[in-house]
């Protein structure tokens, strides 16, 4: 009899002890999906690297064409961008230096005098190709010390990288060497777009929009230009995205996003404010992509034109824990 009492508290045991071992690894199965990510989060291994030391772009002299994404990696102090030129035909980067940024230079010299009639009178002596410059997007604002991700379909052709953020003197990053040629060749990436997350329409009548509801994580956005227009500072309309903190004041930040203002894009940026990127303006009915990762808090897309606010061309939105 007690042999009996004994193997019956034995088997008790051990099925207590397998339903113990069952319900811990069933519950450890759930916390692990739980946490699973909804997407795979993207490495861009294969991206086309560029970075900025201090005041120049190091990267690839010649590249294939047809979509390729970019990852700008801004190693310096100061916040920069990437602009794409593609020059006309017969036109280079020393056509360039020596015939628009001296002009934009002495110029925006005239501006910060005080004498800004003179100034944008300056602007009158810009060569007559300079029109044909085609603007094909590049990264937008990044910070010092981030790297942004900006993916574009580029056609064959000669192109010129530039930045035109100002130092504190007020002297263009072009005009200090923030320049590089780019040779794009015929030959086709062979790669696809990529699948958007977010769709965002920039568009002259009702300026940027995009689903307030945006979620935390990596995210891709699609930037779409339906229509396109020359603004009062002679850029076209663009998205840049900015997080923001308690110090950020957005009359601030607009008033400096318009480098034709002698206080605009000049470094420092305005307090509380951290540039992730963007995509730079492109030709009516083209569209591009760039990636950021949100983390919760308040942030901004903004574009680099006068009076954004007015034009709906600054949105404020927030991300949620």
């Amino acid at each position: 009899m007690k042999n009996f009492y004994y193997y019956l508290i034995v088997l008790c045991m051990l099925v207590f002890a397998v339903s113990c071992k069952s319900k811990t690894k069933s519950e450890t199965e759930n916390t692990v999906e739980d946490k699973t990510p909804q997407k795979p989060y993207k490495t861009y291994n294969d991206a086309i690297v560029f970075k900025t030391l201090s005041m120049e772009f190091i990267g690839p002299d010649t590249i294939t064409s047809g979509w390729n994404t970019f990852k700008y990696v801004n190693q310096s102090n100061e916040t920069h961008f990437i602009l794409f030129d593609k020059y006309p035909e017969g036109k280079t980067i020393e056509d360039g230096e020596k015939e628009i940024i001296p002009v934009f230079d002495k110029g925006m010299d005239l501006i910060n005098e005080g004498n800004t009639e003179a100034g944008f009178a300056e602007f009158g002596k810009l060569p007559e190709w300079f029109p044909n410059i085609v603007f094909t997007g590049g990264s937008g604002l990044i910070a010092g010390g981030q790297y942004s991700i900006t993916t574009l379909h580029l056609e064959p052709g000669y192109y010129v990288l530039e930045c035109y953020v100002k130092m504190p003197n007020g002297k263009f990053h072009n005009a200090m060497g923030m320049v590089k040629q780019l040779i794009v060749k015929e030959e086709d990436s062979g790669y696809n777009a990529p699948q958007e997350d977010v769709v965002i329409t920039i568009s002259n009548d009702n300026g940027i929009v995009f689903n307030d509801s945006l979620a935390k994580g990596q995210t891709v956005f699609k930037v779409e230009f339906p229509d396109q227009k020359v603004h009062e500072n002679y850029v076209q309309s663009d998205v840049h995205l900015a997080q923001l903190t308690a110090e950020a004041n957005l009359d601030s930040l607009e008033s400096w996003m318009d480098w034709s203002n002698p206080k605009g894009l000049i470094t420092p940026v305005p307090k509380g404010v951290t540039f992730l990127g963007g995509i730079q303006e492109l030709p009516a009915g083209k569209h591009g992509y760039f990636t950021a990762d949100l983390r919760p808090g308040k942030y901004v897309f903004i574009s680099e034109v006068p009076g954004a606010k007015r034009k709906n061309l600054l949105k404020v939105f927030e991300i949620k824990d």
